[in-house]
């Protein structure tokens, strides 16, 4: 057998447990799937692919539509497979090794996976105890690390924390490298750092069609940033890496704003819900501007609280492992059917009823 490098041997990859349930809350997914619209569009267009030749390499007609949603120019935005693929190509580009990228954990924990296999260094910040972040811990972390990519995410996954407007300022006044705004989950948020953008900033938001747009099985994400760094991703960027079908799925996508809206507004309705129903409960209950809540039960062992969730069919995330996330569990918002047998089962298991 063939040893992996040596600085991906103390690595695991990941994971997000696949349990067969009725009620499945545990990746953040949408709830709802396309309109049918959707998918009559898509197969329409597909019967018409030509599919012996390469798709576009630079997806330009994709790029020109989400420019046209965020009112920028296509030669600011870069699409790939999934924002995982979109962070995994800034990193290719800026960090690498002999460089460092640093987080303020708990975060989404695959920034300091692709920076780490990418041969970055990792240098990690703390959050406070309720999970927002000190203003002084961030400019201790940019002193001390001169990290060359700084990313922060809003709203932050796992916690749902949405970032002030005034810590991603600080990031640009301060780093002395490249800032990346993840917002796989700001339409949910009442805020976001794409008016931000331009040439000259070193700050980049990604954004992903997995959540609203209901097309996680699609893996599609892209970013906007300055022209001067899109125009560098073509030099890692693996070519023709994205296929017809993700091409013409985004852009039919974008034609359902309205639909895409009106689940935006049905989610976050029914994140309040569960929210007020959690606080009734002895259960501290963390803040949220997703699509999905970070919760801590008082008096019950987390992980015994998930498989007893398990036992009655309802699936949610096991964070309590994590670190910083002693105890925790986090609910995606789903179907309010679903939310309700949620709710139920959590309620019978905190109080002990049979």
């Amino acid at each position: 057998m063939i040893p992996v490098r040596d600085d991906l041997r103390a690595l695991d990859g990941y994971h997000s447990a696949q349990v067969e349930v009725d009620v499945r809350l545990n990746t953040n997914e949408s709830p709802f799937p396309p309109p049918d619209g959707f998918r009559d569009a898509l197969a329409s267009e597909l019967s018409r692919v030509d599919w012996n030749r390469y798709p576009d390499r630079s997806a330009h007609a994709l790029r020109a539509d989400i420019a046209d949603l965020h009112g920028v120019d296509p030669t600011q935005v870069f699409v790939a497979n999934g924002s995982n693929e979109v962070l995994q190509t800034v990193l290719l580009a800026y960090a690498g090794p002999g460089r460092t990228v640093a987080t303020f954990e708990p975060t989404y924990q695959m920034h300091a996976q692709i920076a780490r296999v990418t041969g970055a260094s990792v240098v990690e910040g703390e959050r406070g105890a309720d999970f927002t972040l000190d203003p002084a811990e961030v400019e201790r972390v940019l002193a001390g690390a001169a990290p060359d990519v700084v990313f922060l995410t809003s709203p932050n996954n796992p916690t749902g924390l949405v970032e002030p407007r005034e810590r991603v300022e600080q990031l640009l006044a301060s780093a002395p490298g490249l800032v990346v705004v993840d917002e796989a989950y700001a339409q949910f948020s009442d805020w976001t750092a794409l008016d931000l953008v331009d040439d000259s900033r070193p700050l980049v938001v990604t954004r992903t069609f997995s959540k609203t747009w209901s097309m996680a099985g699609a893996r599609l994400g892209y970013l906007v940033g300055p022209t001067w760094l899109v125009s560098e991703l073509d030099k890692v960027v693996l070519p023709y890496h994205l296929d017809v079908v993700k091409q013409l799925a985004g852009r039919i996508a974008l034609r359902f704003s309205t639909e895409m809206n009106e689940r935006v507004a049905t989610l976050v309705s029914e994140r309040d819900r569960i929210s007020d129903a959690l606080s009734a409960l002895p259960i501290d209950v963390f803040d949220s501007g997703a699509n999905f809540i970070l919760f801590r039960p008082r008096d019950v062992d987390g992980r015994t609280v998930w498989q007893q969730l398990v036992d009655r069919s309802v699936l949610v995330r096991d964070c309590s492992s994590w670190p910083r996330l002693d105890n925790c569990l986090r609910v995606t918002v789903g179907t309010p059917d679903e939310n309700t047998r949620f709710l139920s089962a959590l309620t019978a298991i905190v109080n002990d009823d049979t």
